[in-house]
């Protein structure tokens, strides 16, 4: 008897075992997952993590260091992009890919502990085929949207700074090139300025690299239109965790503080259902606005379809057809009710982007993080999307780079490039593999596409092979196809760059052209911030085990970062580079 009285209880436990031992794929079939406490599930290669060594020299600048000094004790946990040194030593476990966390580490001050409640990891990501080679005389051209994320870099540096490599599928290098500022010549007379600068390849030397850089102009703070702003906010249970809701709440607050009187505030919140918490409100009454953010509270399930309606009818209703009309959307991406599928959320931010109100995404949080719900709201609802996971962050998307993340300048900006079969036997853009259009999109007024904000820069890379390389594809030749071009044809130009945008509330694109010269340049002798992109990208082919990444190594993206960094008085290509110096010690 005393023998069957414990099968319950031993079929209750093997259950729990079960649940809590076992993770579902989300991502691919390789399990990169987050395990239940917070941290993702990478390939142990070795028995220890050797704790990453900082520099003093690398530390970020005068003016983030004094924010970080100024906060709370309750602020503590999220001052500066990385946990302390002690909180970020790992335990390499070995069953299947996972490293868990020394317990010790939770108690530094600056690390922050994920929920003990929180046994399963359901963050998702979508995989991507990267772009591959394509052969110039049979096809010269290449066509994409442009795209000023920067959501991959930040959530990459939040896996690494956790002590744990990122799951591949949250890895788009374009995202992680266009997090750094890059030194283009300020636009004269258009809106945009082209840069094109060559060089060679630094992960494979017979090969080449080409750079595409477009500037946007800058406008000063006090000409900025008056910004008609609704957020839409998050507060289901997922949200309570100390780097989600009061994370964002402290976020917003920094935005509060920089509005101006002409400026107006709304503020939409769902949980189950939603509500508004603020009606459109001047920035002239702010400590209305205050309280009303100061007063979020997180708890229930997630009803995100009926909060987004509600967020845009705020918005419509205060519509200011002069200013800048935008619904920033703050959660982790979590909507567990309503609509909740990918082709039903797309349709409904795709309908309400015709009401000439934009739309900014804000991601928070991890363990049950939705990046690939959240990139497909910005995408298709005329916007952009960030990653927040630390103040310095919420301060460098909402303030530092206000202008660019809140206002824009044109929507559907298209990039189409066409290779001189004579110089360039085959071609391959880096990242992007989302935002690729048909050739035939470029002249399509109807064609959706990428917006670009007020001051943003957007970086290109291309890898060339030489019209001689031994690894062009082969294809076969055309019967009715074209000529390829000589030498002499052309002479010296390299590619033809072509860019159209639609200027604000215009439905008819405008055009920029402009040549790339073939010169024949050393490493050496090319700019810092093509040597620099160059390392940010070949960090994204580490990070993807690439099959393109030809013969890179660790040190050496270290060395060329170092070497490229220069003006850098923000601080952020310091961070990169001790990102790096962490990815390596992680990838042995």
């Amino acid at each position: 008897m005393k023998q069957n009285r414990q099968l319950p209880t031993l079929a209750l436990t093997l259950s729990f075992a079960l649940m809590f031992g076992c993770t579902s794929v989300k991502e691919t079939k390789e399990d990169q997952r987050l395990s239940a406490n917070g941290q993702a599930r990478v390939e142990a290669k070795g028995q220890k993590s050797i704790p990453p060594k900082l520099e003093e020299a690398d530390m970020v600048s005068a003016e983030n260091e004094s924010l970080v000094s100024a906060l709370s004790p309750n602020d503590a946990a999220i001052k500066m992009h990385q946990p302390p040194l002690a909180a970020r030593k790992v335990k390499l476990g070995m069953e299947g890919r996972r490293m868990t966390p020394v317990p010790a580490a939770s108690q530094e001050i600056g690390f922050i502990s994920p929920p003990s409640h929180q046994n399963l990891n359901t963050e998702s990501y979508t995989p991507v085929n990267e772009n591959r080679f394509i052969n110039s005389r049979n096809d010269p051209l290449s066509t994409f949207s442009i795209d000023v994320d920067t959501a991959s870099y930040a959530n990459i540096r939040r896996f690494i700074n956790q002590g744990n490599l990122p799951p591949v599928g949250s890895v788009r290098i374009e995202e992680m090139i266009n997090y750094f500022q890059y030194d283009y010549p300020e636009p004269q007379k258009d809106p945009f300025s082209i840069s094109i600068e060559p060089g060679p390849c630094p992960w494979n030397m017979a090969h080449r690299l080409v750079k595409i850089g477009v500037q946007a102009k800058k406008i000063p703070a006090q000409s900025l239109p008056p910004s008609n702003l609704v957020f839409l906010i998050d507060v289901s249970g997922s949200m309570n965790q100390e780097n989600k809701l009061p994370l964002l709440k402290k976020s917003i607050l920094m935005l509060v503080d920089k509005m101006r009187d002409t400026d107006r505030i709304g503020i939409v919140v769902y949980a189950g259902s939603d509500r508004v918490v603020l009606q459109s409100t001047p920035g002239s009454r702010r400590d209305e606005i205050i309280k009303a953010i100061q007063n979020l509270g997180a708890g229930g399930s997630t009803h995100a379809s009926s909060g987004i309606h509600t967020a845009y009818k705020l918005a419509e209703q205060g519509f200011m057809p002069e200013g800048n009309n935008r619904v920033i959307l703050a959660s982790d991406g979590d909507f567990n009710v309503g609509v909740t599928t990918r082709g039903e959320l797309e349709k409904l931010i795709t309908d309400k982007r015709q009401a000439g109100v934009f739309l900014t995404v804000l991601g928070f949080g991890m363990g049950n993080y939705h990046d690939d719900t959240m990139e497909i709201l910005a995408d298709k609802g005329n916007g952009n999307y960030a990653y927040i996971d630390s103040l310095l962050e919420a301060k460098k998307v909402l303030i530092k780079e206000g202008a660019g993340t809140l206002f824009t300048l044109a929507s559907d900006v298209k990039i189409q490039v066409e290779f001189n079969p004579a110089l360039v036997g085959a071609y391959r853009l880096i990242g992007y593999e989302n935002r690729v259009l048909a050739d035939e999109d470029f002249r399509d007024d109807k064609k959706d596409a990428g917006e670009i904000g007020l001051g943003h820069s957007v970086t290109a890379l291309y890898e060339i092979i030489p019209p001689n390389g031994v690894d062009i594809p082969v294809v076969d030749n055309l019967k009715y196809g074209r000529q390829a071009a000589t030498v002499s044809e052309h002479m010296g130009e390299l590619l033809h760059v072509k860019l159209r945008y639609k200027p604000t509330a215009s439905s008819s694109s405008l055009l920029m052209v402009a040549n790339g010269m073939n010169n024949e340049v050393t490493l050496a002798q090319t700019s810092d911030d093509f040597r620099f992109s160059a390392a940010v990208a070949g960090f994204g082919l580490l990070l993807k085990d690439s099959e393109f990444r030809g013969n890179l190594t660790y040190p050496a993206l270290i060395d060329m970062a170092r070497d490229s960094r220069g003006n850098d008085r923000q601080g952020y290509r310091a961070e990169f580079i001790r990102i790096l110096e962490t990815a390596e010690l992680l990838s042995q």
